[in-house]
């Protein structure tokens, strides 16, 4: 391959993935050239390979590499260097609205994949010059709104990669709900999301962590427990409501967190965990409506709040986390693919495949004969 293009996954439509070597742009004095060395798949991922909203694109926004090239202006706005190794976040905020003014720049209406003139990693169409916007690929752009993340250099890749799922648990459990000594969490799914709770919330010194899921996902609640869950329970195999109140002695939950992929009904069963003056945080997306027992709500006084998304600290905290070797990260991690292994991946995570897995990476320099299943 030549030095002057990028080989990358790209989705085509629908379902459907092509190698592609693609041009590397010039590079304006506001701009940068990363070589991405490791890219996450998220969840998200997967709900995006179903549908012609992005396509063609590169998919893949937990995105780890080397700085490869530096405009003057960037250099001196970003503060870092050529060989720097860095992890960028997917956000492309304007820099200028209330939101990014404040500090929330997560709310940018520039940031939002539902936008769609909007501008954001690993979602924007190869049709928005110059192409190279998704982490599936040996390059990638580094666009003047770039949010750069310094990252030590004892962090290997494929743990670097976790980042923003990390970041969302911090987020999440530690700066949104502000768990801590003395309380309780539940966090309902044990996927890369809510590990990344089950550690905040251990970081944040939580009495409680307890993690709710299916009899299948026994070999996560072993990770969980690893990260520094108390408990873990099945819902086909144990009533959760009564367990939760065994274990809190009748309080119940401070705090709730779904994370899960499962349908409408759990918010409502979330509801009934949560004490008096407790909160519940809703993170995933349901596809149909959901009936709320707002009685519940109202009698417990309780809180009900949608969150989405990370701000710079809470990622900051998670790259603080995966320096400190602290937590057993590497046992998120269970795959490391090549750009040719893109589609089984995707499939992996869309649960098309009996293969157990929770954090995928995909790094583009690897042949296809040497991923490795962890």
């Amino acid at each position: 391959m030549s030095a002057k293009t990028s080989l990358a996954a790209v989705m085509l439509s629908p379902r459907q993935t092509e190698l592609r070597e693609l041009p590397l742009p010039e590079i304006p004095t506001d701009g940068g050239l990363l070589r991405v060395v490791a890219t996450g798949i998220c969840g998200s991922d997967w709900g995006k390979y179903l549908s012609s909203q992005f396509s063609p694109c590169i998919l893949g926004h937990e995105i780890v590499g080397y700085v490869e090239k530096l405009g003057d202006v960037a250099r001196a706005r970003w503060g870092i260097s050529e060989g720097d190794y860095v992890a960028l976040e997917e956000y492309l905020p304007c820099g200028h609205c209330e939101y990014c003014r404040t500090g929330e720049y997560r709310s940018c209406l520039e940031t939002d994949h539902f936008n769609p003139k909007g501008v954001r990693y690993g979602s924007t169409p190869i049709t928005v010059a110059p192409s190279l916007y998704g982490g599936y690929s040996q390059y990638l752009y580094m666009h003047p709104r770039t949010v750069v993340h310094r990252l030590p250099s004892n962090i290997p890749p494929h743990i670097a990669a976790m980042a923003l799922p990390l970041g969302n648990g911090f987020q999440w459990a530690y700066m949104d709900a502000g768990i801590g000594p003395g309380q309780t969490i539940v966090i309902m799914g044990p996927g890369q999301q809510g590990l990344g709770c089950v550690v905040a919330a251990n970081v944040a010194g939580a009495d409680n962590i307890v993690v709710v899921g299916l009899a299948r996902d026994a070999k996560r609640f072993e990770t969980a427990r690893k990260l520094g869950a108390t408990h873990t329970i099945a819902v086909d195999e144990d009533d959760v409501r009564e367990r939760v109140k065994d274990i809190t002695g009748g309080r119940m939950a401070d705090v709730v967190i779904d994370v899960s992929s499962a349908g409408p009904e759990i918010l409502n069963g979330g509801l009934t965990l949560v004490k008096k003056r407790g909160q519940m945080l809703c993170t995933a997306w349901k596809k149909t409506a959901v009936p709320l027992d707002l009685d519940r709500l109202i009698r417990f006084q309780a809180s009900l709040r949608g969150v989405r998304g990370h701000s710079y600290e809470a990622v900051e905290l998670a790259i603080g986390a995966m320096k400190s070797k602290k937590y057993p990260l590497d046992l998120i991690s269970t795959h490391v693919v090549g750009l040719k292994d893109v589609d089984r991946a995707l499939k992996i995570v869309g649960g098309e495949s009996n293969e157990p897995a929770i954090h995928i990476t995909v790094e583009p320099w690897k042949q296809e004969e040497d991923h490795v299943d962890r």
